[in-house]
């Protein structure tokens, strides 16, 4: 008999929360699940604390460093799960995650299901609209329904892989992969599952909690932002080639803008400059593309004028006067 769930947990140098994390899967309602943990090639006692766990249900993964994306990679591979869920080295799952999230991808044959998140900071608990699916409005509770049936908001939707599960021969078919080398690789594989989709559904429940700190991912705005260049790139490859550019291009556009123009305006100072040739880099190869006119003809002011005075400048010094000065 398939096992229920295959849970997939990479991890690099996490010896601080990683127990945590391993005992919230060991300690669910739902007893019938396979745990997959990859140890992302971690210098410190990450791996101690993992080999020190006794439970058959505990796969390990021991490799050289290869990043988040290619680290859930190859346990997908390994996985036997009807379904996958995936799980951050520094969060934990609430004790019945795995019974909810099963009960409601199972009993309703969706290909995704997502579930609430909540915040955890320093011994205190937080929401946001963003975790709480509150864009999806109460005509798409208790039913299945199309993903693009959420086309006004499809970019407003979160796009965490920990707050979803997965069918995973859905995964398999559809061949989902992860972008290898780059951090920020749940944006892509999130809006080429869900568009791949046909049968999703919500789940207004909070079953994932996500760890706030000093050390985590979009927390500090440090080089990893660098990788917001080579998301955009690989997400507009997707709509492309999977024909979505036409129907979603106006938000899409936009929301490739925003995020290197937002880590632009945030990152050390001493990574500005090499986020800013990567950005002029990227738009001057979509000035030879037929994409370059929806860039002008539908961004808006401000991040046509980011797109523009990128074009036009040498360096990031240059850029900013431009930046600077009122259209």
């Amino acid at each position: 008999m398939m096992t229920r769930i295959s849970v997939i947990l990479p991890v690099f140098n996490g010896e601080k929360y990683i127990k945590k994390a391993i005992e919230s899967v060991l300690d669910q309602s739902l007893a019938d699940f396979e745990l997959i943990v990859v140890n992302d090639g971690s210098t410190d006692n990450t791996l101690k604390i993992v080999n020190s766990f006794d439970d058959e249900r505990i796969i390990v993964i021991d490799q050289t460093n290869q990043g988040p994306g290619q680290a859930r990679n190859n346990a997908l591979k390994l996985a036997s799960g009807e379904y996958v869920m995936y799980l951050d080295s520094d969060d934990w799952f609430c004790s019945d995650a795995l019974e909810v999230a099963y009960s409601e991808t199972k009993g309703n044959d969706t290909d995704i299901s997502i579930f609430q998140i909540i915040k955890y900071f320093d011994g205190e608990y937080g929401q946001n609209d963003w975790f709480n699916l509150n864009n999806f409005n109460e005509s798409f509770e208790n039913r299945v329904f199309n993903p693009h049936e959420c086309g006004d908001f499809l970019f407003d939707i979160s796009v965490s892989a920990c707050q979803k599960i997965f069918n995973r021969k859905f995964l398999c078919e559809i061949k989902a992969k992860f972008p290898k080398g780059i951090y920020f690789e749940d944006m892509p594989f999130f809006f080429y599952t869900f568009l791949k989709a046909e049968r999703v559904s919500i789940i207004k429940r909070h079953l994932y909690v996500r760890r706030k700190h000093s050390g985590s991912i979009t927390e500090s705005v440090d080089s990893k932002f660098l990788d917001t260049v080579p998301a955009g790139q690989i997400l507009m490859d997707i709509f492309i080639e999977n024909e979505w550019y036409d129907a979603y291009k106006y938000d899409l556009i936009a929301f490739k803008i925003n995020g290197p123009r937002y880590a632009l305006m945030g990152i050390e100072e001493k990574y500005k400059e090499k986020l800013y040739l990567l950005i002029k880099k990227d738009y001057e190869s979509i000035k030879s593309t037929r994409y370059y006119e929806d860039y002008l003809e539908n961004l808006g002011p401000i991040k046509r004028k980011f797109f523009t005075d990128i074009l036009k400048s040498d360096d990031y010094e240059s850029f900013k006067t431009l930046y600077q000065t009122k259209s």
